[in-house]
């Protein structure tokens, strides 16, 4: 029964909303919006944002991120990875900037823009 109200908690945490300045994505309408702009993204888009996001700053190798969003039966190469991220970051507009490349590891989503008024 623990087992079960532990699995219930962290399943509750997962469906939250994350809201960086205007940016919202909210997994239970399997919606991200800027303000009021609706943000169409796939599937994967989705996901990827979504896992990124819940913990911004942690550092994710490309095959964390494709375990974390389609399982680890799931094969694909990295650079699969490379072209989701490089859709995403167009349908971002102005916070592509979120979706940091960190050389030779993988993605992190930042939620500081480096401009210093935000």
């Amino acid at each position: 029964m623990r087992r079960r109200q532990e699995g219930k908690e962290s399943t509750l945490a997962e469906d939250k909303p994350v809201r960086i300045r205007d940016l919202t994505i909210d997994p239970k309408r399997h919606r991200v919006s800027v303000g009021e702009k609706k943000i169409d993204l796939t599937v994967t888009e989705f996901q990827i944002l979504y896992f990124l996001a819940r913990q911004p700053g942690w550092v994710f190798t490309r095959y964390q991120i494709v375990e974390a969003v389609r399982g680890s039966d799931y094969h694909v190469t990295d650079r699969a990875v490379d072209v989701v991220i490089f859709g995403l970051r167009k349908k971002l507009g102005e916070y592509s900037r979120t979706i940091e490349t960190v050389r030779g590891i993988g993605y992190r989503f930042s939620d500081q823009s480096g401009d210093p008024d935000r």
